[in-house]
């Protein structure tokens, strides 16, 4: 019965399927990249995988714990199982999102690298990191968790992945990526997904899966790669993860160091020296110009570290004799022989463990050699004067160096190593560690794995086009979690268990709609969702190569409005000027003369003040021609005004956001009344009926229910925003696919009083409609003895008479006037008051709409 070695594009196969498929594997590549790939079904995927390799008791588990032990987890030796549980721990931990999140920071500057974006808002010159096409990965055989996240990395950028293993290999990698292709349902990482096993001696294999590789990934010796590289075709990119030797250096002071010297011997004994970055020699900081000196101290180290490269060993699981390769055994022989009879030159000395599981090579010559590993390390002298010379002409095969020293000793020696041709320094332990992100080999791989690509756009087509993607497509985005919603209080009991890494940034929120509430992101999380918010701004047609800008947001008390636009306006290399919101409006209107700003962003509430307490000398001014909002809106005869009066050409919202989610949506130039684009890159919106916990029909208003995907704080998942809101059908006038939403206010904009439910935009939309009013208007619910009270409350620069405004509320908002008239269930009264009697939250300025003062009942 011929075995089903081979994983290919969801399923397994045996070796004459996988044959016959390598044959059609150009049209399989077309195929597959004709459908973009976005890093976030990579991201979401992988983290599931890696939630199922924490879990000891799970399927997944015990089906690649099987694999790498040759038996089930309970039949295994302790130290198979040992090490095997070790590599899962390992492939978990690098599957994490967070993990891969930080790859994608460090290595292509964002989360979304394939995303055709601006990096210099102020040109319309798009970027983005494209795939490279096929790539094929030839993986080593000695390091078990290399093959399938190298795939990982491959899809992080895009390509179609053909892994081949040795068929002396097992079969983690091809049941780890089956899982990991099962975790996406729609099929994409399935279809970009291949992972053979077959020597590489079968030559004929090679070549169908080398000939069509636009890059192939190959880990080996010289051999190896020279082999392959015989294979690939002209122009595709070899891209070698070759044999690397690394080395400790210890400066005179580490040498008596037991603690150091300990580390330095775990790090000899893990992986049996089989990892690149295992320690083959120490190199001892010696005196340069004493060779007899030299010598002595070299032995007596030696002595001293063969004393504790025994006790250290002696702690990890003894290496099988029984399976061990004659060629290895026949290497380790030779170089001990050899180096024993140059004892008698006074060149060398030789200490071995008794049993053969361990030896130190003492040698006076400098010059790096090699170990033929498994426990065995040459000491050699080497005056730092002379690592450069020593070192570079080996530069090719340098890797890891480990340094022991004081804080100056380590500065000074990581930058000759590096000047030597050495890729990464450590401490003396830590040679095998790697940390997220960490560049391979002197490199990043998923820059390797990838092409920077560009286009350029004409500036008069294209200036309010943030990414050139949402022409195209909708963004892809995961289907929204099924869990419980999520409200204030749900955030506020999370931030209990925040690790102290996720909580770098903390903001208050305004406190429109209550007690102001904690919102706490890392600075990752910040950095992300200015970026997005940038990217609106521009759609929302400010232009950061023109205009000069003035932030007027509210600053102070932990309130994140005007920082976070001063970070937004930052990344895009705008021209700002950071005044903020304060009383003496005379100052602010002379700063905006004397700084020739054209567009100010700040609360309508805050800049309709200043332009109604400033109008003289802003008329004179007439540069205002932008006007940016966030947190409220303006009325349709407050837009009039400024228009008209001031000469503004543009009013649109800066944002559409909130302190606990961060920025949601964005206003693109066809923007009309309160829509807003949503910020897909960050979120997943649910629509839900308001009363029930499921989602409206297309269109109809409902509760907007966000889910951020990009915090490694908070995991604000199935949040009520306290926002209502529609979804807007069809593509956007601008080009954009991505989704719209229409804001249709607060649940607090909605009340409940003498038996009816009114709605706030009702109110201001009759007081505008029929009174001509374009000030600020305030609801205030109080109750007194016999029934409740409704007070209206009026900006007296623009309201008209009283009585006036009553009749026309109570004749037009039909509820009102049925339960003040003849119903009898309710009063109102209309207050005229200036503008600076009109209550507002203390933090961000805003207005409070509905002040609810009616006595409760206990």
């Amino acid at each position: 019965m011929t075995r089903e070695l081979h994983y290919w594009q969801g399923s397994f196969i045996d070796d004459a399927q996988a044959a016959e498929r390598l044959a059609e594997l150009p049209t399989l590549v077309e195929t597959a990249l004709a459908e973009p790939l976005s890093t976030e079904t990579v991201l979401v995927a992988c983290d599931t995988v890696s939630q199922a390799l924490r879990q000891p008791d799970g399927d997944l588990y015990a089906r690649l714990m099987a694999d790498l032990t040759g038996a089930d987890a309970g039949d295994a030796a302790d130290a198979d199982r040992e090490e095997a549980a070790a590599t899962l721990a390992e492939l978990a931990d690098a599957l994490t999102r967070p993990a891969l999140e930080r790859k994608l920071r460090r290595e292509l500057g964002g989360l979304r690298p394939e995303r055709l974006t601006r990096p210099d808002a102020r040109e319309t010159v798009y970027e983005a990191w494209a795939p490279v096409g096929l790539l094929v990965h030839i993986a080593p055989g000695n390091a078990a968790g290399v093959a399938p996240l190298s795939v990982v990395e491959g899809l992080l950028a895009g390509n179609v992945n053909v892994l081949k293993t040795s068929s002396s290999d097992t079969a983690l990698a091809q049941h780890l990526l089956a899982e990991l292709a099962a975790a996406e349902p729609t099929g994409a990482l399935a279809r970009r997904i291949v992972a053979l096993r077959f020597p590489s001696s079968r030559q004929d294999l090679m070549r169908l899966l080398c000939a069509p590789a636009d890059a192939v990934a190959v880990w080996g010796g010289e051999g190896a790669v020279e082999g392959v590289a015989e294979l690939v075709p002209p122009g595709c990119r070899l891209i070698a993860w070759g044999h690397k030797i690394s080395f400790a250096y210890l400066t005179r002071d580490a040498w008596a160091d037991r603690s150091a010297l300990t580390a330095l011997a775990a790090d000899v004994c893990r992986f049996e020296q089989q990892a690149c970055s295992s320690p083959q020699v120490i190199y001892l900081d010696t005196e340069p110009d004493a060779p007899a000196a030299t010598a002595s101290q070299l032995f007596a180290f030696a002595e001293e570290f063969a004393i504790v490269l025994k006790e250290v060993s002696g702690t990890f699981p003894a290496p099988p004799t029984d399976g061990s390769d004659p060629a290895e055994q026949a290497e380790i022989t030779t170089t001990e022989l050899v180096t024993r009879a140059e004892q008698h030159l006074g060149l060398t000395k030789v200490i071995t463990a008794d049993d053969g599981s361990w030896r130190v090579f003492a040698d006076t010559r400098p010059a790096l050699t090699a170990s033929p590993l498994h426990r065995t390390v040459w000491i050699k002298p080497l005056p730092r004067r002379d690592i450069v010379a020593t070192l570079r002409p080996m530069r090719r095969y340098l890797q890891t160096a480990s340094v022991a020293g004081d804080r100056a000793d380590v500065a000074q020696l990581a930058r000759t190593l590096i000047t030597a041709g050495v890729e990464r320094v450590t401490p003396l332990g830590a040679m095998l560690d790697s940390y997220h992100g960490e560049p391979h080999d002197g490199v990043y791989a998923l820059q390797r794995y990838s092409r920077r690509v560009s286009v350029q756009a004409p500036e008069d087509v294209f200036a309010t086009t943030p990414c050139l993607d949402d022409l195209i497509a909708p963004a892809v985005t995961p289907a929204p979690p099924t869990g419980p919603l999520m409200g204030k209080a749900e955030a506020q009991e999370q931030l209990r268990s925040l690790a102290p890494r996720n909580a770098q940034l903390y903001f208050h929120s305004g406190g429109t709609t209550g007690a102001p509430a904690l919102s706490v992101f890392t600075c990752d999380d910040y950095d992300t969702q200015m970026r997005a918010s940038a990217h609106g701004l521009l759609a929302a047609g400010f232009d950061p190569s023109r205009d000069r800008a003035a932030n007027l947001f509210y600053c102070g008390e932990m309130y994140g409005s005007f920082i976070s636009f001063f970070s937004i306006l930052e990344r895009l290399e705008a021209t700002q000027i950071p005044i903020a919101a304060g009383l003496d409006y005379e100052a602010i209107a002379k700063a905006l003369v004397a700084y020739r700003v054209n567009t100010v962003f700040g609360m309508p509430s805050y800049l309709w003040q200043l332009f109604h307490s400033q109008g003289e000398r802003l008329r004179a001014y007439g540069g205002i021609r932008k006007v940016f909002y966030g947190g409220e809106h303006f009325t349709t005869e407050q837009r009039r005004i400024l228009t008209e009066n001031f000469g503004v050409e543009v009013i649109r919202s800066a944002a559409y956001g909130s302190t606990d989610l961060g920025p949601l949506g964005y206003q693109c130039t066809h923007a009309q009344g309160t829509v807003h684009h949503v910020l897909t890159d960050l979120h997943t919106l649910e629509i839900l009926d308001p009363e029930q916990d499921r989602p409206v029909p297309a269109g109809q208003p409902g509760r907007l229910v966000f889910t951020t995907r990009t915090r490694a704080g908070q995991r604000l998942e199935r949040y009520q925003i306290g926002d209502m809101g529609r979804a807007v059908d069809g593509v956007c006038p601008c080009g954009s696919h991505t989704p719209r939403i229409e804001l249709l206010g607060r649940y607090g904009d909605v009340f409940r009083m003498g038996a009816y439910h009114f709605n706030y935009r009702r109110f201001t939309q009759i007081a505008e409609e029929h009174l001509g009013y374009r000030g600020e208007l305030q609801l205030l619910l109080t109750s007194q003895a016999d029934r409740e009270h409704l007070i209206v409350r009026l900006d007296g620069a623009y309201a008209p008479d009283p009585d006036v405004a009553r009749t026309a509320l109570l004749n037009h908002i039909t509820e009102l006037g049925s339960a003040v008239g003849p119903e009898e269930l309710l009063t109102c009264t209309v207050e005229i008051a200036a503008t600076s009697a009109f209550e507002r939250t203390r933090t961000s300025g805003k207005l409070r709409t509905v002040i609810d003062r009616r006595t409760k009942a206990s």
